[in-house]
């Protein structure tokens, strides 16, 4: 079995993306790793080149910043480092640039690569999610965020990332996945405020809210103090996290009994925390169960 990694990236001093950690966090699992990187204003080359990899390998893309609709510009982006693994690889893990997986998780992963190989009914798999808000202290764990997301596809080029990278499909059909008892730490709300504002604003961009954007600009900082709800996070983060962790050097905290939801947003929260099941969840994968 070969097992390829890929992702995109740009900017990634500007934003301060854990991108040396994202791919820090996949390199064990694969045999190489297919690295893009955008026209950026600053080193992002000079650090991606720091990792010293054998397995690694670079290119360059010009983006086309006039595909703004919707983040269509991610997904093109992210097609393009897919489109270079070889056709002698199995498997393709994509990592965005602000996401890391964990160690603990190795086994499971490998395990069912190996055991589903051959098995063409599944065409990917399928993660869940913490997603971390304001600090590495805290998860969202409303239904803002999505639960689940596929991260591991066959090396198909008739699979395309869809819309604006979140997931996968196949000539416009949903993929068969399987389920893994394996998460994606995703980190894309944990930064200083000063440049958690700033990628805020360029991002936003991308999906057509330049007058919002405007609007934010006149402030220092992001307001992270908006969410609806967050718990505190108990678990340990992937050991490639930890030096980057330790360097935080901003505050956040939150009375996290205090929620921000409508009445039926407050039902259907409730509903999960106490049946486990998300009622009317948008899913863009089909999960394969018995095999």
């Amino acid at each position: 079995m070969r097992v390829a990694g890929f992702l995109f990236i740009r900017n990634a001093i500007k934003y301060d993306y854990p991108v040396l950690e994202a791919i820090r966090s996949i390199l064990p699992l694969c045999d190489e790793v297919f690295v893009s990187i955008g026209n950026s204003e600053d080193e992002t080359a000079v650090l991606i080149r720091s990792l010293e990899s054998p397995k690694i390998h670079i290119s360059y893309s010009v983006w086309d910043d006039s595909l703004r609709a919707g983040g269509r510009v991610l997904a093109v982006e992210t097609d393009k480092a897919f489109d270079r693994i070889p056709p002698n690889v199995d498997w393709c893990i994509y990592i965005q640039a602000d996401e890391a997986i964990h160690e603990d998780d190795y086994a499971a992963i490998r395990a069912n690569m190996e055991k589903y190989k051959d098995d063409q009914r599944v065409e990917g798999f399928l993660f869940n999610y913490w997603h971390f808000y304001g600090s590495y202290d805290y998860v969202g764990d409303s239904r803002r965020w999505y639960s689940h997301e596929i991260r591991i596809i066959r090396n198909d080029k008739q699979i395309r990332s869809y819309r604006d990278a979140q997931g996968f499909r196949k000539n416009g059909r949903k993929l068969q996945v399987k389920l893994l008892d394996a998460s994606i730490y995703h980190y894309g709300w944990v930064r200083h405020p000063m440049n958690q504002l700033k990628k805020h604003l360029d991002f936003e961009k991308l999906y057509g809210g330049d007058k919002w954007a405007k609007e934010v600009s006149k402030n220092n900082d992001f307001d992270y103090s908006g969410i609806d709800s967050l718990q505190k996070f108990t678990r340990s983060h992937p050991r490639v996290m930890q030096d980057l962790i330790s360097r935080k050097d901003w505050n956040f905290s939150i009375d996290i009994s205090k929620k921000k939801f409508t009445l039926k947003g407050r039902l259907l929260h409730w509903i999960e925390k106490y049946t486990g099941k998300r009622l009317f969840e948008y899913r863009n994968y089909r999960i394969l169960h018995g095999i």
